[in-house]
């Protein structure tokens, strides 16, 4: 069974899809600010650019005046960057009044997203935040001196808690204050985090762990609205098909498929068989909620082929049967 979406959501991303006029899919070319967040080896991913109209001495009066996304993801990612592209255009914002813009606006403005889907909205306000940052520094803006800390390096320098999703635990323990998440299950839906294998859920120094550590004390209370840095691409080295056998390349593209796509489809309820692989052709069926998902021949091309062709061979098709 496909998710449930409100109507504003379907619409929005039918709308991007097909190209409808007004719509901001696609990436301003030299931006003033560009961030990215996630990782196609993840599931999900955003590249946001914006273009400001400059103010002629001070730069924290620059206004937003044009804002385009390139997203992979699902039909709540491609919806929620269009919205957060529709909420900056029809607002005047400067980029550090566009902060005040939470992924729960985003929410609102889709008129809701299924809990499991809350983190495509927190990928927004994260692209966000990073778009800003590049434009304080391309701008000379002194963000800290201002008081906004934007963690642009917490992601590399800290502790790895699930390898899953390459997040880490400084991340964590921030989306879990900002989006008062109360329970492994909030937090997988908020970020991701423990949506996998889930051995990160319970072990010494992980998610329970974090969360006892945070609200240690404190009077259990609901999950609020859920809301970085751009995550790594899972490298795998591999030989060109004529270096091993068919079988060989066969379980080569397995294991990816196994270890890098299924846990990322299976945590929006969906799974991929495959159904032959002849050559470099990787014959698939899509399964679960993305058999039915609107955005199905988008998750194989730019998702199943684009990771195989990354991680094993780029001569690799991928075709729906």
């Amino acid at each position: 069974m496909g998710w449930e979406y409100s109507e504003k959501t379907k619409q929005l991303f039918m709308d991007a899809v097909h190209g409808k006029p007004g719509t901001h899919l696609g990436e301003i070319e030299n931006p003033d600010g560009l961030g990215e967040h996630g990782s196609i080896a993840c599931g999900d991913a955003m590249r946001f650019t914006f273009r400001v109209r400059r103010h002629p001495s001070d730069p924290t009066l620059d206004v937003i005046t044009e804002a385009r996304y390139l997203t992979f993801g699902c039909t709540s990612a491609i919806a929620a960057s269009e919205a957060l592209c529709d909420i900056i255009e029809k607002g005047e914002y400067t980029p550090i009044s566009a902060l005040q813009i939470q992924n729960s606006d985003i929410v609102t403005y889709l008129e809701g997203l299924p809990e499991q889907k809350i983190h495509c909205s927190v990928m927004g306000a994260e692209a966000l935040e990073a778009a800003v940052f590049n434009w304080a520094q391309r701008r000379g803006v002194d963000l800290k001196a201002l008081g906004i800390d934007l963690h642009d390096q917490e992601t590399e320098e800290g502790r790895v808690v699930c390898k899953c999703f390459s997040l880490t635990e400084p991340y964590i323990l921030r989306k879990i204050k900002e989006l008062n998440l109360r329970t492994i299950p909030q937090i997988t839906s908020a970020i991701k985090a423990g949506g996998a294998c889930g051995s990160c859920h319970h072990v010494p120094g992980g998610l329970q762990d974090l969360l006892d550590r945070v609200w240690q004390g404190k009077l259990p209370a609901a999950a609020g609205s859920a809301a970085g840095s751009p995550l790594p691409l899972v490298s795998i080295d591999a030989p060109a098909p004529a270096d091993f056998s068919p079988y060989q390349f066969s379980k080569k593209v397995e294991k990816v498929v196994d270890e890098y796509i299924r846990p990322s489809l299976k945590m929006d309820g969906g799974d991929v068989e495959i159904v032959d692989i002849k050559g470099t052709m990787v014959y698939c069926r899509l399964k679960g909620a993305c058999a039915n998902c609107a955005g199905a021949a988008q998750t194989l091309k730019m998702m199943v082929e684009r990771i195989l062709k990354e991680q094993v061979d780029e001569r690799i098709r991928v075709i729906e049967v």
